[in-house]
């Protein structure tokens, strides 16, 4: 699969950045996770993913945990959990329709630094990597198809205050969101599945 299509090659053209498109493919595109990768993602607490539907409407979500909530298990696999959250399963309904997916991880900290991932993904509801994650109600396995630095030089650098309180952990109790338990969701909130 080609990292560029038509439409990027028209622009790369247009601004005369072509050879530099090709020599990011050559140089820093790759299409397993390397251990440096897995070490990055492993000690990052959220990242963005991007998914569609099967008309190829987009939609991007907030992933966030405590960090390891991403974990590259193989140079050909990442995977993640997903927790009890408001029940429209956008991105996960949306993989379920169109199994193309593009996340990014980003540090915002010491270091600034990015790391894009596009492939496919498969979720999983009886997943046996899934006991691997508390709370976690499924599994999402993503087989990478092009893996690649992003330049970090817009990133802000700022400082996590303190871990979200939502966040499933082994040994404490859950903490439901308050929104839960307004009167135009109550009775329609089902009991937590994990």
């Amino acid at each position: 699969m080609a990292m560029y299509h038509q439409g990027n090659r028209d622009l790369q053209d247009a601004f005369g950045t072509r050879a530099l498109a090709d020599r990011m493919e050559e140089r820093i595109r790759r299409p397993a996770f390397t251990e440096e990768d897995a070490a990055f993602v492993a000690s990052l607490s959220f990242f963005f993913l991007a998914t569609a539907d099967a008309d190829g409407h987009p939609d991007c979500s907030f992933k966030g945990g405590d960090p390891g909530l991403a974990r590259v298990v193989a140079p050909n696999l990442l995977v993640f959990p997903d927790y009890d959250g408001n029940g429209m399963f956008k991105s996960l309904g949306n993989i379920r329709a169109n199994p193309h997916v593009g996340l990014l991880f980003i540090a915002l900290e010491d270091k600034p630094r990015r790391l894009r991932v596009n492939g496919t993904a498969r979720v999983a509801l009886d997943d046996p990597l899934m006991a691997g994650f508390e709370g976690a109600q499924a599994l999402v396995r993503v087989t990478p198809v092009d893996i690649f630095p992003n330049c970090p030089r817009n990133i802000p650098r700022m400082r996590v205050m303190e871990a979200a309180p939502h966040v499933p952990r082994c040994g404490v109790p859950r903490v439901e969101p308050a929104w839960k338990t307004y009167e135009m969701f109550a009775d329609v909130v089902p009991p937590r599945k994990a």
